[in-house]
Formats: C-alpha cells, sequence, structure tokens
C-alpha cells in the first residue's frame, strides 16, 4: 500500500507540475491540473483505512469507536463535523474533531494520550497516522454537508473570541500574525499562493477541505497539522497537539466558514 499510495502521489503531482509548464489558457493556468487532482485525489485512500479503523474494536478495551459521539449522538457521522468546535457536556470543554477523537480513544478504547498524540502528525512520506485516517473519513461523512458552527455556549463564544484575537495578534521573535500571510488577497510567499482568510470565500475554502492530502508530503494532513505548521513558519512556541490554543483558531475559522459546503478531502501543494 505504501508504494501504490506514494505512485499515484508522484504521478498526481507530475501532472500538476506538467499542466503548470503549459501554455496558460486561462487566469488560472494550473486550473486544470487542480481539477484533475480534486477528481483522482491519493487522499481517498486514506478514507477507507480510516472506516476500518472506525468499526474494528481496538485498544486495551477492546472496543471499536462507533459508539464515540460528536455531538449528534453515539455512533451518528453525518454531519457531525459542519457542527465542530462545539460544547460537550461530557468533558465541559469546547472540542475540535481531534481532541474529541482522543477522548472517545482514550475512554472508549483505553489508549494512552499521550501516545496517540506522538503519533497524530505523521512525517512526509509515511503510511499516515490512525488519527489523520480517522478524521479524514468521518470529515467526509458530512461531504456535501454546510459548515453550522455555533456560538449558543458560552464556551463556545468564548473560545472563538480567543482565537479571534489569537489571529489578529502579532508575537513572537518575528513580531507575526496570522492575518499579514492571510489579510489581503494575492499574497504570496515563495511559489504559494496565500488563501485571503479574512474574506467568507476564503475562509470557505480553507474549513470545507481538511483534511487534506499534500502533495509535497504524499499523506494526509488535518487541520492540527496546519495550524502547528504555521506556529512554526512564524517561529512561534511550538503549538501543542489538540491544546485550547488550536481548538480557539479552529472555532474562529470554523465558525467564520459557516455555509461553506464539505468537500474533503483537500489536495494541497
Amino acid at each position: 500500500m505504501p508504494r501504490i499510495r506514494k505512485g499515484i502521489a508522484a504521478l498526481a503531482v507530475a501532472c500538476l507540475i506538467s499542466w503548470g509548464a503549459a501554455p496558460a489558457q486561462s487566469d488560472d493556468p494550473l486550473g486544470v491540473g487542480r481539477k484533475m487532482l480534486a477528481e483522482d485525489n491519493p487522499g481517498e485512500l486514506w478514507i477507507g483505512q480510516g472506516k476500518t479503523l472506525f468499526h474494528q474494536k481496538r485498544g486495551p478495551r477492546n472496543v471499536s469507536l462507533e459508539q464515540c459521539d460528536f455531538g449528534l449522538g453515539p455512533g451518528k457521522l453525518d454531519g457531525a463535523t459542519t457542527q465542530l468546535p462545539r460544547y460537550f457536556p461530557d468533558t465541559d470543554k469546547v472540542q475540535d474533531l481531534e481532541s474529541r477523537l482522543l477522548t472517545c480513544m482514550v475512554q472508549l478504547q483505553g489508549f494512552d494520550r499521550d501516545d496517540i498524540v506522538k503519533r497524530a502528525i505523521s512525517p512526509a512520506g509515511s503510511n499516515g497516522s490512525d488519527v489523520e485516517a480517522l478524521a479524514l473519513y468521518i470529515t467526509s461523512r458530512s461531504n456535501g454537508m454546510k459548515m453550522n458552527v455555533s456560538l449558543g455556549h458560552q464556551k463556545e463564544y468564548d473560545a472563538f473570541k480567543v482565537g479571534e484575537y489569537l489571529f489578529f495578534r502579532r508575537s513572537g521573535q518575528t513580531d507575526f500574525a496570522c492575518v499579514q500571510c492571510h489579510g489581503a488577497a494575492d499574497k504570496r510567499i515563495r511559489l504559494q499562493d496565500l488563501i485571503h482568510m479574512t474574506s467568507k470565500q476564503g475562509v470557505q475554502e480553507v474549513v470545507s477541505t481538511w483534511p487534506a492530502y499534500r502533495g509535497a508530503h504524499f499523506v494526509v494532513h488535518t487541520m492540527q497539522w496546519r495550524l502547528y505548521d504555521c506556529f512554526w513558519q512564524m517561529r512561534l512556541p511550538e503549538l501543542k497537539y489538540a491544546s485550547e490554543t488550536s481548538i480557539a483558531l479552529t472555532t474562529y475559522l470554523h465558525y467564520q466558514g459557516n455555509g461553506a459546503v464539505v468537500k474533503v478531502p483537500g489536495f494541497k501543494r
């Protein structure tokens, strides 16, 4: 399976490069290549893996995740991720998809939380992690549905306001903020187009396409990885996996992206 995945991925990236080298036929010369990749996304291979993991009896307690409640009731996945992050009474916390997965894997299956976290973000060129495959499968069950994150609970609203503050706050040794890269249209760093995330269209493009297949890494990554990598690039202190900081930023972005139609896996360069 690893060789097949890497072979498909290499072919996909080669297609994108070859289309990019062709004479531009429109304002978006890579558009045809992106369309091809969206139709034959290597990330689809992770959905089946995630489905197997979700229904498989695993962990010290030898149970599946079919009783995990993502907000709509135990085992109910269709549309669940469109409402995440959200407040969960059993943990008394606002949780995103991945932090909720951690809760279920620990409480239902008996896995060690620190062990899961260590392997949650996979290295480039690997088979990916269980959490990444599970996150993609669960999110795929909301494909075609619209994001509908609520701030009805006080802790949801508080998380949103913290996320908003963090998005605009300049900090760290480079005095940098998320908004400096993502606060205006037509920005780019090196060869990478930067999404304008203070526009409705831009932020909707982001929240509707993660988890996504990263072509340069040959693996599926999640929103937790995306935020972690942004913090690293801004030279900020390491963003802890499933931390309140990451969940606050996700709450801010997902609420801003309400109305976006979920379509995963996305494909990212």
